[in-house]
């Protein structure tokens, strides 16, 4: 990378009063740049904290869409247009206007993971790190639909004692995590704890320590006191774990469990997309009013 970059970066930046935003599974260099590193919620909440103009988050489309929901006079970017998010393509809005049908005083708790619109369906968003929250705080009397993450949602089931109806979504790059590989890993490193997402399969979870958002494994690396941590989920958060934690070793599970889509962001995008203003996220307003009171319903517990 270019010092040359880095200084067009630096004064396009400073131009259009731009705030680079870059989750943790972001290629390296591209959360080098990054004013602020993080997960998906966290970023766009500290991204409507501040008095910037121009937000480029570095992530996938739904990430980008959190930020113009929270931050609607804001021009929020994501420089490459095709970085979508299998998981939130496996529901669409209508699909979850048919299974709502099925259900008579069905609650529809969605994971942050999805579009603006199937948010705008449903009554609270969650993430990985207060889902099991969220449908604790829920009427008990009338059944849940959770979407899309059937394998968060299991989890939550299980941490709550509640019975839940699950959407069949997953994300592709856990399910790549597997319990051979814990084993394999272990064998190698027998003193180490092993920390996965809860978007993992139950046997993989069953199988870890813990089962921690992205924000809480950088939480327990912190708090540490052991010299080496096996983190199953998406390779890029290493880069974060072992800038922050110097005199630890991060081995991940596997890595297979790699995100072609968050790694289709380069720090060449991000220069084009503060050159070019482009490609910026748009929401109908009617469905952002309505994706955000689902948010603030979260926000609110």
């Amino acid at each position: 990378m270019s010092e040359k970059i880095l200084e067009e970066i630096a004064g396009l930046k400073q131009d259009m009063r731009a705030l680079i935003l870059a989750h943790n599974y972001q290629r390296s260099e591209v959360q080098d740049i990054a004013d602020f590193t993080g997960d998906s919620l966290e970023l766009s909440r500290k991204a409507a904290g501040t008095d910037a103009e121009v937000i480029v988050f570095c992530g996938v489309h739904f990430m980008a869409e959190t930020a113009k929901i929270l931050s609607p006079e804001k021009t929020v970017l994501l420089p490459d247009a095709e970085a979508g998010c299998p998981m939130a393509n496996m529901i669409t809005p209508e699909q979850l206007e048919e299974e709502k049908a099925k259900h008579e005083g069905v609650q529809v708790v969605c994971y942050v993971n999805s579009s603006a619109a199937v948010k705008a369906g449903s009554d609270v968003c969650c993430t990985s790190a207060n889902a099991a929250a969220v449908v604790e705080a829920t009427d008990s009397r009338r059944p849940v639909l959770f979407v899309p993450d059937q394998y968060l949602g299991h989890y939550v089931m299980r941490k709550t004692g509640r019975e839940m109806i699950l959407w069949p979504g997953y994300c592709p790059t856990h399910m790549k995590v597997t319990v051979k590989d814990i084993e394999r890993q272990k064998a190698r490193f027998p003193e180490a704890k092993v920390l996965v997402h809860p978007e993992c399969r139950p046997d993989v979870i069953d199988a870890a320590d813990e089962a921690l958002s992205t924000g809480g494994i950088l939480r327990y690396a912190r708090a540490y006191k052991g010299k080496t941590l096996i983190i199953g989920t998406e390779t890029g958060i290493l880069h974060r774990l072992r800038k922050e934690n110097p005199g630890m070793a991060f081995v991940p599970v596997t890595e297979k469990a790699l995100c072609p889509n968050m790694k289709r962001i380069t720090v060449e995008k991000v220069l084009s997309s503060l050159r070019e203003m482009t490609p910026k996220i748009e929401i109908p307003e009617q469905i952002r009013i309505r994706a955000l009171a689902a948010v603030q319903r979260m926000l609110a517990l």
